[in-house]
């Protein structure tokens, strides 16, 4: 070996008798304890063994040589009971205390560069220390809780603070990082513009899974990268990119950094393979050219390795994208308006996963809720309401293979009107679940807000029931493209068969509407023919006496007079009406302050035409007391029914003596009023 003071079988010597010495098994830290001694046996494993447990020294007082060492001790391969003889017998040597004995006494210390996010923190510790004592280092350097912290990167699977990291096996120098689930990534400025990726071309690419003998689907942006491609696959195959094996790249593919535009892709959809690599050695060649020490055995260059890739794929393992690759938000946090809200939205979701995705209705849930249920029967649609979650490892996956699948696309085109929101801030997961609880219900509300993060993200499907809307689904995050389809299909068997209802309904009312017209318009001919018939009597015969005008006044008193009376009528009802509504409402007893002592219930009802209005109950307080309220206000519950979404019931058929606490409408319910047929 160039450069060394030692032929190379005097080396092979010298670490062959050190690990025998020593219980060194790692060959670099073999190599690195004689160099710092230059090469020096006896003083490398004097410095190593305590005096009191035995130095390495010379029969004669001197030191001995390395190679006259290793004659007396014989070759590092001797059975035990042999080297027990020759130290039991005047040798050169004192008795060597076993390798078992010196690694549990002699503590090691151990190199880690953790890292987190843009900084790499270097700690270092003896091996008889714990992993929480690298989470109390790390604490005071980064400012994080350890409650808050994820220490990742070690080869065994089951790793508590409690755990000694010299059980662990761990190497001299070892890569870990943090993870911090519980505290939001800062933003990353965005290199590239949105504006200029959404001109980017779409690449269909068909990508085979060998182990599974399944195919899949995939359409990226130009923009996107051969690494990023790599890593999406993962999230489908449980492959880390460090264990994939690709086939079908075109030749021009030299790195992974290249982008899928200048890849030179087959158009419109190009084939590739992935399988997982069979053995960690194809691997092992390129660290082995960078190494000038040839004698490293197999199982040790795998530790070389995993050693130096440790930490790469981890990330993948947890779902964490690097936050280098994040893109802008999806959404503006605290937007005035919920359409310029949607448009970034929409423009960012265009940027990540391509222009051939479902369109999102661009304004207000509530527009958005009159353009779906309130035109004619025959033009109504459901409604797929997506929430998204940056956060959630399934997003990339859903958005990308189900959300951007043709079939789900034209599928969602056909029969529903979709609407987004981003649920990844906390202020806009407040703000739409506020509005999920003014048009759906506290219940609805609740719903979606007890759903964790890697559930999302979510898809409602909602139908409207004449005055009010109802739920039918909420599809998670882990489901596939056919089990998507189908409950879609589900959701559009139940909305047909309420839609012909309503349609039917429809068409009834208005032929009875039509059929009061033609009566009304029949009846008004009816008269002017009359008045015409008696104009032309009296233009014929002249008759100008006092009976024939009697006649006409007589006439037109009669008229006058029913319609009088039609109106008189009409009159003293509404006063009846009046008149019951303000006896209703002197009976109200007193609207209760939230501060109460008592539980208080806030009901907030919504009429026919859209208008709302509210008021706060005791929990206590009968549903007599709240069909009251309802009737004050000019809807009587003898003409209107009052209904809850979720589930769908009609409040006004319990009992009038069961409490609100007791119907369920406590803390707060939106109610519904629909008129009666």
């Amino acid at each position: 070996m160039i450069g060394f003071p030692v032929n190379v079988m005097s080396l092979q010597r010298r670490l062959n008798f050190s690990k025998a010495c020593t219980g060194i098994e790692n060959i670099d830290e073999a190599i690195t304890l004689l160099e710092q001694n230059n090469w020096d046996l006896v003083a490398a494993i004097n410095g190593v063994i305590p005096q009191e447990n035995g130095i390495l020294r010379s029969e004669f007082g001197g030191e001995a040589s390395p190679d006259a060492a290793f004659t007396a001790a014989g070759h590092h391969t001797t059975t035990t009971s042999s080297i027990s003889a020759s130290c039991s017998s005047q040798s050169a040597f004192h008795p060597v205390l076993s390798s078992r004995s010196i690694t549990e006494r002699l503590p090691r210390m151990l190199d880690f560069r953790v890292e987190y996010r843009d900084r790499i923190i270097d700690v270092v510790l003896e091996d008889s220390c714990t992993v929480g004592d690298i989470k109390q280092i790390l604490e005071s350097e980064l400012k994080i809780p350890t409650s808050k912290m994820q220490l990742k990167g070690w080869k065994v699977g089951d790793v508590t603070d409690s755990t000694v990291l010299r059980t662990l096996h761990l190497p001299k120098n070892s890569c870990l990082y943090v993870l911090t689930p519980d505290l939001a990534v800062p933003p990353v400025p965005c290199q590239n513009s949105a504006l200029q990726e959404s001109l980017d071309p779409n690449f269909m690419l068909i990508i085979t899974h060998r182990e599974a003998q399944r195919d899949y689907t995939l359409n990226f942006p130009g923009s996107k990268t051969i690494q990023e491609v790599k890593r999406n696959v993962y999230d489908l195959t449980s492959i880390p990119v460090r264990h994939q094996v690709w086939e079908g790249w075109p030749q021009s593919v030299r790195d992974d950094s290249m982008t899928l535009a200048s890849a030179g892709l087959d158009m419109p959809c190009h084939h590739v393979a992935v399988s997982r690599r069979s053995s960690p050695t194809e691997t092992r060649e390129h660290s082995e050219e960078c190494t000038d020490v040839h004698m490293v055995s197999d199982s040790e260059g795998d530790d070389f390795e995993d050693a130096s890739e440790f930490g790469v794929d981890d990330g993948e393992l947890f779902g964490m994208s690097s936050s280098c690759l994040r893109k802008s938000s999806m959404m503006p946090e605290n937007a005035e308006n919920e359409g310029d809200a949607l448009l970034q939205f929409t423009a960012e979701f265009s940027s990540r996963y391509g222009e051939c995705h479902p369109v999102f209705l661009i304004g207000s849930l509530e527009a958005t809720l009159q353009e779906a249920f309130f035109g004619k029967a025959r033009d109504r649609k459901l409604l797929a309401i997506y929430l998204h979650h940056d956060d959630s490892v399934l997003t990339n996956v859903f958005c990308s293979q189900m959300l951007c699948a043709e079939s789900i696309i034209s599928y969602l085109s056909q029969n529903f009107i979709t609407w987004a929101w981003d649920m990844t801030k906390e202020a806009n997961r407040a703000r739409f679940l506020t509005m999920c609880t003014r048009h759906f219900g506290s219940v609805v509300a609740q719903t979606v807000r007890t759903q964790e993060t890697d559930q999302y993200p979510l898809l409602l499907i909602i139908m409207g029931k004449r005055s009010s809307n109802e739920v039918l689904n909420v599809i998670q995050g882990n489901t596939t493209v056919d089990e998507l389809m189908m409950r879609l299909m589900a959701a559009v068997d139940i909305f047909t068969a309420q839609q012909q209802e309503d349609i039917k309904d429809e068409d009834e009312r208005e032929a009875r509407e039509s059929v009061k017209r033609e009566q009304d318009e029949a009846y008004r001919l009816s008269l002017e023919a009359d008045r015409a018939k008696e104009l032309k009597g009296l233009s014929k015969y002249n008759q100008t006496s006092s009976t024939n005008e009697a006649f006409l006044r007589e006439a037109h008193e009669r008229e006058m007079a029913e319609q009088f009376r039609l109106e008189q009528r009409k009159k003293e009802e509404e006063e009846e009406q009046e008149a019951i509504r303000l006896s209703l409402e002197q009976a109200l007893p007193p609207e209760p302050s939230e501060e109460g002592p008592e539980p208080v219930s806030k009901l907030r009802i919504r009429t026919p035409s859209g208008e709302f209005f509210e008021r706060r109950f005791l929990g206590s307080t009968r549903l007599q007391v709240v069909f009251d309220f309802v009737a004050s206000k000019g809807f009587p519950c003898e003409q209107f029914k009052l209904l809850s979404t979720f589930p769908r019931r009609d409040v006004a058929q319990l009992n009038p003596n069961t409490t609100i606490m007791d119907a369920k409408l406590y803390p707060q319910e939106t109610l519904f009023l629909e008129a009666k047929e």
